[in-house]
């Protein structure tokens, strides 16, 4: 596989863990290196091991998959999305926190950004290619893109306060539903 076209592609899946890393960034009163480290090395290992696993599994179980993957990132993303949008509404006292980057709220959000990833690594079976190499790519680019979106995303919510983690929201629930769009109408 060619560097180029490697990177093409770890970009592009890492875009939805960019994205997601943005939302959670504006919710996080006081970010520190322990809270992007652990965010951004979950996203990156999701990525690169689920493009693995759907290089591994090849064709064989795809089409059972392909019914349903892209509902399952919706109604994850749409959860995560909707208490975002929750915490943000209320008002600052009452509201309960809950950290994004601990516990089943970080996996839902990284298997929900990596279900693309294993539709990829099913089309890599297909194409002459170092799956070892791909994985990688896709992994270490998705860490970079996630400790960049929780950066910028804890920048914008010190200086806008609770409407980003409204935006953040906001920002999850339109990343599952393009991912439905895309998946029924193609584009």
């Amino acid at each position: 596989m060619a560097v180029f076209t490697g990177f093409i592609i770890a970009l592009s899946l890492a875009m939805d863990s960019f994205a997601v890393s943005l939302g959670i960034g504006t919710s996080q009163n006081e970010l520190n290196i322990r809270t992007i480290a652990r965010m951004a090395f979950h996203m990156a290992f999701f990525q690169g091991f689920i493009t693995f696993l759907g290089w591994l599994a090849g064709s064989t179980i795809a089409h059972w998959i392909a019914a349903f993957d892209h509902w399952v990132a919706l109604v994850l993303l749409v959860f995560v999305g909707l208490r975002m949008i929750k915490e943000g509404l209320s008002k600052e006292e009452e509201c309960y926190q809950r950290n994004p980057t601990k516990g089943g709220l970080m996996i839902m959000l990284c298997v929900a950004t990596s279900i693309d990833a294993f539709a990829v690594g099913l089309s890599l079976v297909m194409m002459d290619i170092n799956i070892t190499y791909a994985s990688l790519m896709v992994g270490g680019v998705t860490l970079l893109l996630s400790v960049f979106g929780m950066l910028v995303g804890s920048g914008l919510g010190t200086r806008f306060g609770k409407r980003m983690e409204i935006l953040g929201g906001l920002l999850l629930n339109f990343i599952g539903l393009r991912v439905v769009f895309t998946h029924l109408f193609g584009g």
